[in-house]
């Protein structure tokens, strides 16, 4: 393991990250507020502990990374990124431990908008704009956003590429890794203004509409108000937001091509069409139990059944409403749904839209071959056939996803929470939701759970932003062997 050489490129990493700083420097400066100081600290702090790193390993920064060290490289920069993102919560003074405040940056650079705060509006108005911009560094990834603007990391690009963003449909947009890095985050950054744009038409303020476009677009769901989305009041903004959480949970492959005039590539997504039908039958399931039994009104029932089921789908969590006062099948149903996630190459958690949609072919397969033992029949995802080992990979991930699921849940048990809020938040946790049920449900907050507990969920945070390999097989022996 050359860890001179991943040093290197974490020190790259904090330089970004301290660049990003000097926004939030400036809101607090317009708004005259009293984070101002924290903020400049924090800024000096992470420029120069990045600026030692690369005068330490400058030698080393042309080499070339194999998958080892881009795993390291990878998993070391996120928690790092967190570690001086945490800052500004400690030196405002707004959280009480070191545990809130790295479990509240990794929440929002994973997208997972779980909080520990329990009145943000309380917040100065740098610190809110330094936390919703967490969630938009995060959404489309650091190391895609150093690759797209310093091309001198080189040729270990790809694996670190591969190391963050382990999904199969963003590799050829561009001949170079570095071209396709700055194609997304160009994608990213355009789809964020147009969404700033409608909010603002919506009846957002600036700062508001900029905060919530951050963490919409990364499917993130901090908001800058205690009641979320719920606060504004407004069903056209309702909707509004709900356009731009379904924006961020489709792959960003596909407004590439989109872009470069294949208007029909939407209609010929096998995946895409997946994700809109679930989306579709879901919300259709929920308005009409809705309508039965908690409101009065059809419009009601269908307007909080878009948002809440988008919102969940995509892994924003926002909320609109409190949906632990709604039936019990209709918690389930969100539940169930936390773990699908947006589409592959999204800014969206969970397992995925193609691996789902994959897994229920198999299965129609499999009951096919029963009747007809001899049948020769292959499985095809936009017209390429699948082999063996992609399907045996994706059912891995699956095993591994819920076997985690099953040992964390257990874990945040022993801390003496209830069986509906441990199993809910690591759900949550794992697949970047944000909300769950029980004492963490949308009208709640991640304060009181114990110390322990939220180093599981910052662990299970991680892991499942970077789709679990990344982070767990550092804990392998064969890892570290030579």
């Amino acid at each position: 393991m050359n860890f001179k050489t991943v040093f290197n490129i974490v020190g790259i990493i904090l330089i970004i990250l301290s660049i990003f700083m000097l926004l939030p420097v400036g809101v607090s400066i317009i708004n005259h507020s009293s984070d101002l100081t924290a903020l400049v600290f924090s800024f000096f702090l992470t420029f120069f502990s990045g600026t030692v790193m690369l005068a330490i390993t400058k030698q080393y920064r042309h080499e070339d990374l194999m998958y080892r060290e881009a795993f390291m490289t990878v998993t070391l920069s996120w928690l790092s990124v967190s570690f001086f993102g945490c800052l500004p919560y400690i030196f405002t003074g707004s959280v009480s431990s070191f545990t809130d405040a790295f479990f509240e940056a990794m929440s929002g650079f994973t997208t997972t908008g779980a909080s520990i705060f329990a009145d943000v509006e309380s917040l100065p108005a740098g610190l809110l704009f330094w936390r919703s911009m967490t969630q938009w560094i995060g959404g489309m990834g650091i190391i895609v956003f150093a690759l797209a603007v310093l091309p001198i990391i080189g040729t270990g690009g790809m694996q670190l590429f591969k190391a963050e963003v382990p999904e199969i449909s963003v590799d050829n947009l561009r001949p170079r890794i570095i071209d396709t890095a700055k194609a997304l985050w160009l994608i990213y950054a355009a789809i964020t203004l147009l969404i700033i744009i409608l909010y603002l038409i919506a009846g957002m303020n600036l700062y508001d509409a900029v905060c919530h476009a951050f963490t919409t677009i990364s499917t993130g769901g901090f908001s800058t108000k205690n009641a979320s989305i719920g606060h504004f009041n407004s069903p056209f903004l309702d909707y509004a937001v709900s356009i731009g959480m379904f924006l961020g949970g489709v792959n960003f492959a596909l407004y590439f091509y989109f872009i470069r005039g294949n208007f029909k590539i939407f209609l010929r997504n096998a995946e895409f069409k997946f994700y809109f039908s679930v989306i579709l039958l879901t919300i259709l399931i929920l308005t009409i139990d809705l309508w039965l039994y908690t409101y009065d009104s059809t419009f009601d029932s269908l307007r909080y059944s878009v948002f809440q089921v988008i919102s969940i789908i995509t892994t924003t969590g926002y909320a609109t409403a409190d949906y632990l006062k709604w039936s019990s099948f209709c918690q389930l149903v969100l539940l169930i749904i936390m773990f699908l996630g947006g589409m592959i190459g999204s800014t969206g958690g969970g397992i995925k839209q193609v691996r789902v949609y994959l897994m229920i072919k198999q299965i129609f397969r499999e009951f096919y071959q029963l009747i007809h033992p001899r049948a020769v029949l292959a499985l095809k995802l936009d017209e390429k056939f699948l082999t063996k080992e992609t399907l045996g990979s994706i059912w891995g991930f699956v095993f591994l996803a819920l076997f985690l699921c099953a040992i964390s849940s257990i874990a945040m048990t022993a801390t003496g929470l209830d069986i509906i809020t441990s199993i809910s938040t690591v759900i949550s946790a794992m697949n970047n939701v944000g909300p769950a049920l029980g004492e963490a449900g949308p009208a709640g907050n991640y304060s009181g759970i114990p110390v322990f507990g939220k180093w599981i969920l910052i662990f299970c945070m991680l892991a499942g932003r970077l789709e679990y390999y990344t982070v767990l097989i550092l804990f392998t022996p064969a890892f570290w062997k030579r």
